[in-house]
């Protein structure tokens, strides 16, 4: 910026040196942020850690370029460039999900959530969803969310015997209800979801089908697990996840309603893209159409199951008996420990996860009988299931004997030592 010589290579992306000197208090929370990702063992199940690739486009001049409008129908001169950054996105995703249509630039899965519910309902309208504390989301239908101010919500959950979804009481609150739009979609349900189910009795009463698959995306994009898009009308997902993107949400749906969405996140939602992130999803689009992201899913699946099991021979009881995605829930009623409390003592031990509610919990959403814990990060970092029956064990030990912490924390930095995130030489 008036400091170049004659010569000098020009500045394409991020100066870290520059950033040490000038704002140094910052740079040193990026640097505690890398140290705690590499020394710890990262097993929330809605993180990763992207490629360096994913963070040079997220750290580059595209986040100087106002881009309100979409390729070609910009309110903004000088969008050329950036128009083949959103352009490349779409085509991306539309091909490594098989979608008609596809929106790159919901700022997160909310607003994705948001922007679909704009497009096709009304305030007061009804929709059916599941419920918060048997897995849903905030964006669901919640109370202290604008999805449960705005519209009417009916609940669905899980039985109490399998802790599975209940089919039939979803039929039968959609045949009583009549919803204008039916959600399907998880943050703690580890099973696979019948998306053809849901398509059936969505046309048995004339509503709109919406699959929330932010969890799930990657898994799908990589064909691990079936994939919601032939059955939905809209899919909405973040990037951020088993995906391996920024943090970031999208929206996928049928040619018929590309418009609707469109005009749902801009003008209506939103304003201008944020458009270095939407080249990150291009990155990490492109990323997952190579043929090694389909091993990856399987390993996070793999070890998620590992992990679950693990847990299960510490008589950590697993929610619906095991896992078939990234992630577990777990029951530490077995144990006599809470989760908020497992929670502090597995940081403590260098192990970062979250307590979350199990079905029919006793306990506030503060408090919990539950844990979520998740592989995609661990996974990317090159661990196999054999570790993961390993760090299942350390999670048990620093739950059930917090004495041990710096014992836990000793095994975890070997173990995350020999798998290193973002090793020097990348």
């Amino acid at each position: 910026m008036g400091d170049e010589t004659p010569g000098a290579v020009p500045y394409y992306g991020p100066d870290f040196t520059r950033l040490m000197r000038e704002d140094p208090e910052i740079a040193s929370v990026i640097l505690d942020e890398l140290d705690r990702e590499r020394n710890g063992l990262q097993l929330i199940a809605s993180e990763n850690f992207t490629s360096p690739a994913v963070l040079a486009a997220l750290g580059s001049t595209l986040t100087n370029k106002y881009a309100e409008g979409y390729p070609g129908r910009r309110y903004y001169g000088g969008c050329e460039v950036v128009d083949r950054a959103e352009a490349l996105a779409i085509e991306r995703a539309r091909r490594l999900f098989g979608a008609d249509h596809a929106n790159v630039q919901p700022h997160s899965g909310a607003s994705a959530n948001l922007a679909a519910y704009a497009a096709l309902l009304r305030p007061g309208d009804t929709m059916l969803a599941m419920a918060l504390p048997h897995g849903g989301h905030l964006t669901h239908g919640s109370k202290v969310n604008f999805s449960g101010r705005w519209f009417d919500v009916v609940a669905y959950g899980v039985r109490r015997d399998t802790e599975l979804i209940d089919y039939d009481e979803v039929r039968d609150l959609a045949l009583r209800h009549r919803p204008k739009m039916i959600i399907c979609g998880a943050t703690a349900y580890p099973r696979l979801i019948d998306f053809g189910a849901f398509r059936g009795i969505a046309d048995e009463v004339g509503a709109w089908l919406l699959a929330d698959v932010a969890h799930t995306i990657g898994l799908m994009a990589g064909g691990v697990i079936p994939s919601a898009v032939p059955y939905a009308d809209v899919v909405t997902f973040t990037t951020h996840k088993a995906l391996r993107g920024p943090r970031g949400g999208g929206v996928l749906c049928t040619a018929e309603l590309a418009a609707k969405i469109d005009r749902a996140v801009f003008p209506f939602i939103q304003g201008g893209p944020l458009m270095h992130v939407v080249a990150a999803k291009a990155v990490a689009f492109g990323e997952a159409m190579r043929p090694g992201f389909a091993e990856y899913g399987k390993r996070v699946v793999d070890n998620a199951q590992a992990l679950a099991d693990g847990l299960a021979a510490a008589d950590m009881r697993p929610v619906s008996g095991g896992t078939d995605t990234h992630l577990a829930l777990i029951d530490l009623r077995p144990v006599g420990v809470s989760g908020a409390e497992a929670e502090r003592r597995c940081a403590a031990a260098g192990i970062t996860l979250n307590r979350n509610a199990i079905p029919y919990d006793p306990e506030p959403p503060t408090v919990t009988s539950g844990m979520r814990v998740g592989t995609p990060c661990v996974t990317t970092q090159g661990f196999g299931p054999g570790d993961l029956t390993e760090v299942a064990s350390l999670v048990a030990t620093a739950v059930r004997d917090p004495g041990r912490a710096p014992e836990v924390r000793r095994r975890v930095s070997e173990l995350v030592g020999v798998h290193r995130v973002y090793p020097s030489e990348s």
